[in-house]
């Protein structure tokens, strides 16, 4: 019988495993790859949860968590294409443009 807990559980792996993606990696790619298995991690726990209270609250959330996350890949990648652009690569040590 799987319950909420194994939900729970899966959840923070996806997240933990999100979370040392954007920390140990340089590839800005690979880092919103990670954000978004750190916001379906979160998706996971507000879908069990939603379920296991027996309410569509968590439902809600994840459709707003969702739309959040397709407005921040596509900025994402447009700032990606304007750095290649300028830079010719996507490594997060050479992306500085806020410096002078």
């Amino acid at each position: 019988m799987i319950t909420v807990h194994h939900y729970m559980t899966v959840s923070a792996i996806l997240f933990a495993l999100g979370t040392f993606g954007v920390l140990t990696r340089k590839n800005a790619i690979v880092i919103f790859m990670c954000i978004e298995l750190m916001l379906n991690g979160v998706n996971l726990s507000f879908i069990a949860l939603s379920h296991f209270m027996g309410n569509i609250d968590g439902q809600i959330f994840v459709f707003f968590v969702m739309t959040v996350a397709a407005a921040e890949a596509a900025v994402g990648l447009a700032l990606m294409i304007t750095f290649f652009r300028n830079k010719e690569s996507i490594d997060v040590d050479e992306i500085n443009m806020l410096k002078w």
